[in-house]
């Protein structure tokens, strides 16, 4: 679910029961600030760092273990190691190292300046839209991946000394049910981005990141979906051009038999398939097209089912408010499709409700660390909305 770089996309909120509410399990000490307060992400300003280069291949080329390692499951992306072989070419060329800080690991320096030209040079010769797009996405992840190494926790995203695995607990997601997290790739390794904690407690088979842009991530949701027919496919997202059906809407009218049938242990290879773009609200609605998109090539038609939530607040805005109380950030929109879901006759006995109170425990853990970090560091744990546009 950035252009206010910390936030993040799904425009849906959460009404719970009360054994799911955010509030009786979040205590954080809250101190009111002015509209002037600090704006700063969860991701720390830190020191400038260089790239890891040695001999053992840690600056080289990503090898699969270190690609899935942080959270993929698709091949290495081989247009984001040509880039990586780039940057090196180009450092060695300028003698110059890669260094990298602020939000999101970012270049920094004379190093920048001399790549930004590079790059900017080698996009105008991408006649294709589409090269361009994924030498954009490619690139960004590029980066982002040099700048963390040897920083952030594979795991969590977060930095060594903030690493919250040890209190994150796993949980068995239904197996008629899978969530696609489908990244835009400035939220790829954002410390308080929440879409990383559904692979986080349910792994990586039942939870899918799928990395926009990148298209071996793409192939593989794609034959998911057009394995699993279009009727199993559902995007969490307000599609304007058609009225976005409730949970209720889209399930309740099956009798309980024939939820059991579709979600039978011969049919587990097939569940319900939920799409959760994480993004900001500005940069959702191009994945959205592009979903679109891939679904008219797939399915001859462009039209997605699309599920609209409840309403309510997410735990993440203390730290990240959104512009209406009826956005919210992207585990809270997967807590809320199963505790939906859950309400529903033919679902209740699957447990998704202690499914969505393991997420909401995972998101409450992540909010405690980020608004220790803060603290530690001086900084304000009060934000305020710099752009209507923008949402979790």
């Amino acid at each position: 679910m950035l252009s206010s770089a910390s936030n993040r996309v799904l425009t849906f909120t959460l009404q719970f029961s009360s054994s799911l509410k955010f509030s009786p399990k979040t205590h954080i000490d809250y101190r009111p600030g002015s509209l002037h307060s600090s704006i700063m992400s969860s991701a720390s300003r830190s020191s400038p760092r260089e790239a890891l280069f040695d001999d053992s291949g840690c600056g080289g080329p990503i090898t699969l273990e270190e690609w899935q390692r942080w959270g993929c499951v698709s091949p290495v992306p081989a247009m984001v190691n040509a880039v990586i072989q780039d940057l090196k070419l180009l450092e060695n060329n300028i003698d110059a190292h890669m260094v990298f800080g602020g939000n999101g690991g970012k270049l920094q320096g004379d190093f920048k300046i001399q790549e930004d030209k590079k790059h900017r040079a080698k996009y105008e010769t991408l006649a294709d839209s589409d090269k361009k797009f994924q030498f954009y996405s490619a690139r960004q992840i590029a980066c982002r991946l040099l700048g963390s190494r040897g920083y952030l926790c594979q795991k969590c995203w977060l930095p060594m000394e903030d690493c919250m695995c040890s209190k994150v607990k796993p949980s068995s997601l239904w197996h008629g049910i899978k969530f696609w997290v489908y990244m835009h790739p400035k939220d790829f390794l954002r410390q308080n981005n929440t879409g990383k904690l559904l692979w986080q407690v349910f792994g990586v088979q039942a939870a899918t990141l799928c990395l926009y842009g990148i298209s071996e991530d793409e192939e593989i949701m794609w034959n998911a979906f057009k394995d699993a027919g279009k009727a199993k496919v559902w995007c969490l997202y307000p599609n304007h051009n058609n009225a976005p059906k409730t949970v209720q809407d889209a399930f309740s009218h099956q009798s309980s038999a024939d939820m059991e049938c579709a979600y039978s242990l011969t049919n587990k290879d097939r569940p319900l398939n939920f799409v959760l773009i994480d993004g900001t609200w500005s940069n959702s609605a191009a994945m959205f097209r592009r979903v679109k998109e891939q679904a008219k090539l797939a399915w001859g038609e462009e039209d997605i089912p699309c599920i609209s939530l409840a309403t309510g607040a997410s735990a993440m805005h203390k730290l990240r408010p959104q512009p209406s109380w009826d956005r919210t950030c992207t585990a809270a929109a997967a807590i809320n499709v199963l505790a939906e879901l859950q309400l529903l006759p033919e679902c209740s006995t699957h447990g998704l409700d202690k499914q969505a109170e393991a997420v909401e425990d995972a998101l409450v853990v992540l909010l405690e660390v980020l608004t220790t970090r803060r603290l530690r560091m001086g900084r304000s744990i009060t934000r305020k909305v710099r752009h209507s546009r923008d949402i979790c």
